[in-house]
């Protein structure tokens, strides 16, 4: 008897383990915000002080004009905290560039059954399906030498969009923002 129970636990304990890590691996998945950047290597970033978005490219991005405020916003927020001003007369220009495309998350889960003692669906395990659909969106962020009007770094961020709120949106977006721009200046 103490041998079948020492049994039943440890399965027991295997499961909730595996149920736990399951979890964390999905909940990390669709939170998760992937960042990447890339740069000249010959560029010399301390003489780099000051900025100015460029008018024309952002005006072109593929996003609502209240986004683009957020997204602006929170760049300027960030490039701040950094050290660098806004100029009229700036060292580089911040252009943005967004795209966005469909995807589809399929998960698997098992339902152990409930309780202790016998169970038909605890061995087998009833396999479920989910399946939800979300936006990814891309957002580049792009820094521009005024005087050679040559691309010296981009920032890049892809993650899940489901805000429903102007509140979640404006946190998710600073996010975003914020992850790309830790990458700013290159280590």
């Amino acid at each position: 008897m103490l041998l079948y129970l020492t049994k039943l636990i440890n399965t027991v304990m295997k499961a909730l383990k595996f149920f736990v890590l399951f979890t964390m691996i999905v909940f990390a998945s669709c939170s998760s915000l992937k960042v990447t950047s890339d740069y000249n290597t010959q560029t010399d970033f301390s003489n780099y002080k000051t900025y100015a978005f460029f008018k024309k490219g952002i005006d072109d991005a593929d996003v609502s004009d209240l986004d683009k405020r957020r997204i602006l916003r929170a760049i300027e927020s960030e490039l701040s905290a950094k050290g660098f001003t806004k100029s009229e007369n700036p060292d580089f220009l911040v252009n943005i560039f967004t795209k966005s495309r469909q995807k589809v998350n399929v998960t698997d889960s098992w339902n152990f059954g409930w309780g202790w003692g016998w169970n038909p669906w605890m061995w087998g395990g009833m396999n479920r399906v989910n399946v939800n659909q979300y936006t990814e969106g891309t957002l580049f962020i792009d820094f521009i030498d005024r005087k050679s009007k040559e691309l010296f770094w981009q920032g890049i961020g892809s993650g899940a969009l489901r805000m429903k709120t102007p509140e979640k949106k404006e946190k998710r977006i600073k996010e975003f923002v914020k992850k790309i721009l830790e990458r700013y200046p290159p280590k």
